[in-house]
């Protein structure tokens, strides 16, 4: 076998997966065992020659040619099978495993991802470039991306296990995020204080959990974001808002593309500006429930950090801190910032820090477009709690509502999380992440923000 036999899929199998639904499932399924049994005779990732890897990527490239070709033809039948006609409402992880079971070949299954946990991310195969390509299509359609994206704006069952508790005491603590209820205000606290509230897997999880509750909860009217007191040494005493991605868990192979980023956008941060989706049979008056955030930076909010703060409805920083997004400097995409942040800073500033790694320190006039109020650190904790009475009031909801719906149509956000989830999967295993990834860990332990 060499690389230039596989580049490039066979016609007749280009032809059979866009032709009628049940012989291209088999052509996709036939074509994507051959192509396993070839990848097996190699070496693993870590362990090839250049020439392996090589004829690797070929049978991979072309291997994913056919499923990209497959769901271009079959998109809403394959969704449709999935969901029972749109009557399940499957999450992504779900989805992507219930694809797995009724279309082998089509993206990873369970065990090929299990197997592959934990390895570096060099040294992984690629199989979530498989589900970049499933979800960019799913979510590109009409019909199968606005049902995916209800899917997602709904209450996970661990909020809901965990709602009776918090309802009961009004605290909690997920573990990453703890959370209480004072009067009318849920405030969540980031408290990975030795990772300075880098997000993995984990806490993206709790994020949404806690997110869930303070929106389930009909005693909470507002919430409110902050990040604790951390222990990491360079930091240790102050409270950090968010260092972004764990680089090291994207380094150890612990970053995934559906739990953490596709999961994070659709799911917790989508619900910061959506809310969550209530009884659509009964509930005539909005389909969503829905309420205001506010958000509290003392130090700084890098990568993943200042992309939430986009979401929120007002920010409060200290006068010291600062706003920057590197991930075109590690070579990632930075969630749905490239989307919104133009909105509100304009294309000029947003390609500074999104393609040069600019920081906006709070004290410059250009932080006014991405933060709203300015305080040294004395005044933060009255500045919050005058920022959360105000948006109390009874108008609050409804034309918050309409803001975001003239500011970020449903539509346009699907179709941004389309291509950013095939994107998004590419950079993953692009060569400079992976040698970025690889370089990470001393960086880390001189306990350099990013």
């Amino acid at each position: 076998m060499t690389p230039g036999e596989t580049r490039v899929a066979p016609t007749d199998d280009l032809r059979q997966v866009r032709s009628d639904l049940c012989p291209a499932r088999q052509t996709l399924a036939r074509t994507a065992a051959r192509t396993e049994a070839r990848l097996a005779e190699l070496p693993g990732p870590a362990d090839r020659s250049p020439r392996q890897r090589a004829v690797a990527e070929a049978a991979g490239d072309a291997m994913r040619t056919l499923r990209a070709a497959f769901m271009d033809s079959h998109t809403d039948a394959v969704y449709d099978e999935l969901t029972d006609g749109r009557t399940r409402h499957l999450r992504l992880r779900e989805l992507a495993d219930a694809a797995a079971a009724a279309f082998p070949g089509l993206v990873p299954t369970p065990e090929q991802l299990a197997a592959e946990r934990g390895r570096p991310q060099a040294h992984k195969e690629g199989h979530e470039l498989d589900q970049g390509i499933f979800f960019s299509r799913v979510l590109r359609s009409p019909q199968a991306g606005p049902h995916l994206l209800d899917a997602m704006l709904r209450p996970t069952p661990r909020a809901r296990a965990l709602l009776p508790e918090f309802l009961e005491t009004g605290s909690i603590d997920l573990g990453s995020v703890r959370m209480e209820r004072t009067g009318a205000v849920a405030r969540l606290t980031m408290c990975r204080d030795d990772a300075l509230n880098a997000e993995d897997n984990a806490q993206v999880d709790d994020m949404e959990t806690a997110v869930d509750l303070a929106l389930l909860d009909p005693a909470v009217e507002v919430g409110l974001l902050r990040g604790g007191e951390m222990t990491h040494p360079r930091y240790r005493g102050r409270r950090v808002f968010s260092a972004g991605i764990n680089l090291k868990a994207l380094h150890s192979g612990d970053i995934s593309l559906v739990d953490f980023l596709l999961r994070r956008e659709l799911g917790y941060i989508h619900k910061l500006i959506r809310g969550i989706l209530g009884d659509e049979e009964t509930n005539w008056r909005s389909r969503t429930v829905e309420k205001p955030w506010v958000a509290v930076v003392d130090s700084f909010a890098i990568g993943g950090g200042a992309q939430l703060l986009l979401a929120f409805d007002h920010v409060i920083a200290a006068s010291d801190a600062y706003v920057s997004l590197p991930a075109a400097q590690e070579g990632i995409i930075p969630g749905a910032a490239n989307y919104r942040l133009s909105r509100s800073a304009g294309p000029r500033l947003t390609r500074q820090v999104v393609l040069e790694g600019r920081r906006i320190w709070a004290s410059e006039p250009a932080a006014r477009l991405v933060v709203d109020e300015v305080h040294d650190h004395a005044d933060l904790d009255l500045a919050v709690e005058r920022s959360v009475e105000r948006l109390r009031g009874s108008a609050v909801l409804a034309n918050r509502r309409m803001l975001n719906l003239a500011e970020e149509p449903p539509d346009e956000f699907r179709r941004y999380m389309a291509e950013f989830a095939l994107q998004q999967a590419l950079r993953l295993y692009s060569a400079d992440v992976l040698d970025k990834v690889g370089r990470f860990s001393a960086a880390d332990q001189k306990g350099r923000p990013r």
